[in-house]
């Protein structure tokens, strides 16, 4: 077809004689948002890899306008008009923003000398077109992963690419971040651009597909237009499997307080006078999910990191953990006191990369392994496996690096790890940040099995639904405070947007019965 702009027929790849995908075939046309759609592990990063020439060794054909092409390398698919946005962001955080911008072809002089006033001026206006408000001067760790993200988009743009990989790009996002971004994708489709589109979120899926493809372990499902794929076919398609409820009915297991806190502060680390968490009180009782809404910066995930002691010692405020006083000091201190934390960014604070999966697993619970200094590396491999099992773990072998895990198995892998210490206290943050819809489902099983045997829960999740589903109460937070607190029969995300943008509501100062 004449606005064709990809083809890949056939494509086969194997890792280790793992076959990983089995004669794939894959389009994209001009002015089109294709959607890449499929549970982790399912094939779609390395096809991805495939096309942004980082694996050159697979079977099957690939033509970029009308051409046969085999990429060598990125910078071979780049000169072909590919540009790809990673979930992991491939910046640098100490250099400039326009410096990262341009990485990899600087503007020069004839001299050789950089142009660093017109890489900063084509910065600005790249910023200006994604509504950013962002020094080209300044280094980009100066900015939230939100802004990050948002810079590493203006990166491909800059190349002026006619091809677009976007894998899970508004997972830092926040929902104004979002729709400026949905807009900047209308305009690339306008000006012939075709958008490869990788996401697990639903309403992403059917606000901007034009077309969806399915893999499922390695293999073509099919390809449809999102007009003619329901929700529940595409779910079918992904899973293999009918699933009756996106989120199913969480049973309240409550028992008696576990955690109070009392006028917690979070002082700002970089010594800003305005805290990170502002004179915070809640109760969570055994057995409970308090969910904890919120927009981007407003305390929430400082409040479950200062408890876990990340910050160390925090001035203000008072924590009691069944009753006894629990004055944390860092995070090995927490884990004795029974708190266990998993992070909203698994690969840089979750997990170590190289490692392998049951060494990661009992990673946070070292001392049980070495009785008298030496290390049980047999006892190691049975816990291991014992949590392959109750997490539906998918690897090769327990010393597999996590690394090559897809994103869902890194999760669980996590949340094994943290299950491990035996927590009473359990603070999660985005525990479904990057996963598909059948990984979540089982996220979900095990939460209602944690709250079953006592634990209690603080979640904080970006996704609405899931926040209103999953939780049996939920407090707002803006700008460090909680500014609401609801049932679960009470809330609405009307109700709870409304907290979030700092309308205080129904607020005694104490969150919990």
């Amino acid at each position: 077809m004449a606005d064709r702009l990809l083809r890949m027929k056939g494509i086969g790849k194997s890792f280790a004689g793992t076959r990983v995908l089995e004669g794939v075939d894959f389009d994209l046309h001009a002015g089109e948002v294709h959607i890449l759609a499929g549970e982790n592990g399912a094939g779609k990063s390395t096809l991805i890899k495939i096309l942004a020439g980082v694996h050159a060794d697979y079977e099957g054909t690939m033509e970029v306008g009308g051409q046969v092409c085999r990429f060598r390398s990125p910078r071979d698919a780049a000169t072909h008009g590919i540009s790809v946005i990673y979930q992991e962001l491939s910046l640098i955080p100490s250099m400039r923003v326009s410096d990262n911008i341009f990485l990899g072809r600087e503007r020069s002089t004839h001299a050789g000398w950089m142009r660093h006033g017109s890489q900063a001026k084509a910065c600005a206006a790249l910023m200006a077109r994604l509504g950013l408000d962002v020094n080209p001067s300044r280094n980009v760790e100066d900015y939230p992963i939100s802004v990050q993200q948002t810079i590493e988009i203006a990166k491909a743009l800059a190349f002026d690419a006619r091809i677009i990989v976007m894998d899970e790009p508004t997972s830092a996002l926040t929902k104004p971040e979002a729709e400026r971004l949905f807009a900047i994708i209308a305009e690339l489709k306008a000006n012939g651009c075709g958008i490869i589109y990788i996401s697990h979120k639903m309403e992403e899926i059917y606000r901007i597909a034009d077309r969806i493809t399915v893999l499922r372990d390695g293999t073509h499902v099919g390809t449809a237009t999102a007009a003619d794929l329901p929700r529940a076919a595409l779910i079918h398609w992904m899973v293999g499997r009918d699933i009756d409820e996106q989120f199913p009915r969480h049973a309240p297991h409550l028992g008696g307080v576990r955690l109070q806190v009392e006028d917690f502060t979070v002082p700002d680390p970089h010594g800003r006078p305005y805290p990170l968490v502002d004179r915070v009180s809640l109760r969570v009782r055994a057995g409970e999910i308090l969910g904890i809404g919120g927009l981007e910066g407003s305390g929430a995930s400082a409040l479950l990191n200062g408890l876990f002691g990340a910050y160390g010692r925090i001035l203000g405020g008072r924590v009691a953990l069944d009753d006894f006083p629990c004055a944390v000091r860092s995070p090995q201190h927490a884990l004795r006191h029974g708190m266990a934390l998993l992070t909203n960014d698994r690969k840089t604070s979750g997990l170590v990369l190289s490692m392998g999966i049951a060494e990661n697993i009992t990673l946070a619970s070292v001392p049980k392994y070495s009785p008298g200094g030496w290390f049980n590396h047999g006892r190691e491999m049975e816990t291991a496996r014992r949590h392959e099992r109750a997490f539906g773990i998918r690897a090769a072998s327990l010393t597999q690096t996590v690394e090559t895990l897809s994103g869902g198995n890194q999760q669980k892998v996590v949340l094994a790890k943290w299950l491990e210490t035996a927590p009473r206290v359990l603070l999660l943050d985005e525990p479904t940040r990057g996963v598909d819809v059948g990984a979540k489902q089982e996220i979900y099983a095990l939460m209602d099995r944690w709250t079953a045997e006592g634990i209690a829960i603080l979640l904080i999740t970006s996704e609405m639904p899931e926040l209103l589903a999953l939780s049996d109460r939920i407090i707002v937070m803006h700008r460090g405070r909680i500014t609401a607190e609801m049932s679960r029969e009470e809330a609405t995300q009307e109700k709870v947007l409304e907290a979030a943008m700092g309308q205080r509501s129904g607020v005694e100062g104490v969150a919990g019965p």
